[in-house]
């Protein structure tokens, strides 16, 4: 990069063609100026965790298409996405450009590419991952993937091949469990210490930073039968319980945006404008919270097949950033599980996280003094106190609890 930065450019015309000069104009060359521009070619981010990367290839050449590099990074877990000059940096610069006036580009490179001559494996972070889990060597291989790199899908049907048909183990049977039963206990040594990965690093700091606002909790129980009814009727139709409440939380919200807001700083907090309702997803080695955006908006049906897209994106590791930091408020749900109740911890930058446990039959007694059997979920939001206050989430919580026990609204 050096040698471009500091060459100079040999004079060849009449001076009638240079610039204007601030010296004497005794004893000047003739000289022909060559507009230039120079500029950093940042390394992007290609996924919610990732911190640096690894240049796999350089495909640059002069005056080419726009493709500089091919890059990938240890929280990637799918095949390595193309560089351009129009992603947005993450850290430190990778290259120069510099753009003459005779529209050649030339490019000066960093870092020396990963692979040089087929003198190692070139694999995904998660494709070696699984390998080791597997046993497998990656040199027996055949990569799928761009200029023969080796892919999950690689490892995975040559370990199905090396064991004549037998089930997948480790990583990939996990994956073929059903989304709602609970994840197998992984394989460890006992007594090892195994360090953070990028992502349990992000996790942890931000938990860290959330010890600094003073929160406070309360509870409501919700009857949801009514719920339960309409889920039923529509979930042919595409819709998904997390985009049920996701939308009745939004509809909530609406009316009581103080909880919608978000105090940065402690001198002062904002009424969002939007409802971005962001919502936890358990994905391998910590988590993750896509953002519904404008939740109270957007129809059922559309915002059930946009969670889909965000929870593939999710679980590939794609989400963009303003895919995952842009929520207002966060919905924690492991009723899924069983769970009948717990509390969240509040998210940085957010004034308010509810966690919502399963719907369970349970006894009730009406005003009348009957005894019946009604389905009910445990609530639990926890709040900002130094902006929310108690009356604000009981007011807030009686709004969502009406809009669930009566879920016309929902479908409009």
């Amino acid at each position: 990069m050096s040698h471009l930065l500091q060459s100079t450019f040999i004079p060849t015309t009449p001076t009638t063609l240079r610039r204007c000069s601030v010296f004497p104009t005794t004893h000047l060359r003739k000289t022909h100026v060559v507009e230039s521009k120079i500029r950093e070619i940042f390394m992007p981010a290609l996924s919610s965790t990732m911190t640096e990367g690894k240049i796999v290839s350089w495909v640059k050449s002069e005056a080419k298409s726009k493709t500089l590099t091919t890059v990938s990074s240890s929280s990637q877990e799918t095949p390595p996405a193309t560089v351009t000059e129009e992603v947005s940096p993450v850290v430190s610069p990778v290259a120069a450009a510099v753009s003459l006036s005779s529209d050649a580009v030339k490019i000066a490179s960093a870092i020396h590419p990963a692979s040089e001559g087929g003198k190692r494996v070139v694999a995904s972070p998660y494709a070696k991952k699984l390998a080791k889990e597997l046993g497998l060597d990656l040199r027996g291989v055949v990569g799928s993937g761009p200029n023969g790199r080796i892919v999950a899908k690689d490892v995975e049907a040559a370990a199905a091949a090396a064991s004549d048909g037998a089930a997948p183990i480790g990583v990939a049977a996990a994956a073929l469990k059903p989304s709602g039963s609970a994840p197998a206990a992984p394989v460890v040594d006992l007594g090892t210490t195994v360090p953070f990965t990028t992502m349990q690093n992000a996790v942890s700091r931000n938990m860290v930073e959330s010890l600094a606002v003073p929160t406070f909790r309360v509870g409501y129980t919700i009857t949801t039968n009514a719920l339960d009814s309409l889920y039923k009727k529509i979930k042919s139709k595409g819709v998904t319980m997390t985009a049920l409440l996701a939308k009745a939380t939004a509809l909530a919200l609406a009316k009581h945006p103080v909880v919608n807001s978000s105090c940065r700083g402690g001198k002062s907090f904002t009424y969002n404008s939007s409802i971005n309702i962001a919502v936890a997803v358990a994905i391998d080695g910590g988590l993750i919270t896509p953002v519904l955006q404008d939740a109270d908006k957007v129809d059922l049906y559309s915002l059930s097949r946009k969670w889909k897209e965000l929870v593939d994106k999710a679980r590939a590791k794609q989400l963009q950033p303003h895919e995952y930091t842009t929520g207002t408020f966060t919905l924690s749900n492991l009723g899924m599980f069983g769970v009948d109740r717990f509390d969240a911890i509040l998210p940085p930058g957010t004034g308010a996280i509810m966690a919502v446990g399963a719907s369970l039959p349970t006894l009730v007694g009406s005003k009348d003094g009957r005894i019946g059997v009604k389905n009910q979920m445990q609530v639990n939001v926890t709040a900002d106190h130094r902006v929310i206050y108690g009356a604000d989430l009981a007011s807030f919580l009686q709004t969502l609890a009406q809009i669930i026990e009566d879920p016309k609204d929902l479908t409009l």
